[in-house]
């Protein structure tokens, strides 16, 4: 949501991370789809790449898979990726999705997503 829905922002994931941080928290997963990591097409604007491959050295974010197959892209459902390792973890999801679909797949998660989202919006650079 930084980037206005006009473009990525890895900048607001980078406000993010670092709001929690100050607060204490050092353990922090971002996931984001691997495609993310390639060349931004015109209709699929990326701002601040390399934040991406910083996170990563530092071992905050993890890429989830995707590949190509005939041209296209397959991404995995990495929604699936977040919820499990948040309730594996006793963690919190910090995401503006409400993880509907996945509330039905296990009982344990639906308790988990109603009482571990934490909603979030930015204010220009304020998180």
């Amino acid at each position: 949501s930084h980037g206005n829905k006009e473009v990525f922002s890895c900048r607001g994931i980078l406000l993010a991370v670092q709001w929690f941080w100050d607060r204490g928290h050092k353990d922090i997963t971002v996931f984001v789809p691997s495609w993310r990591k390639e060349q931004p097409r015109p209709d699929v604007l990326i701002t601040d790449q390399h934040i991406l491959r910083e996170l990563e050295k530092k071992k905050i974010l993890v890429f989830t898979p995707s590949r190509r197959v005939g041209g296209k892209r397959v991404v995995c459902y990495d929604d699936r990726f977040i919820v499990k390792l948040a309730h594996e973890c006793d963690g919190v999801v910090v995401s503006n999705d409400t993880y509907r679909d996945l509330q039905s797949e296990r009982p344990e998660w639906k308790r988990f997503i109603e009482e571990r989202l934490l909603m979030y919006s930015f204010v220009n650079d304020k998180y």
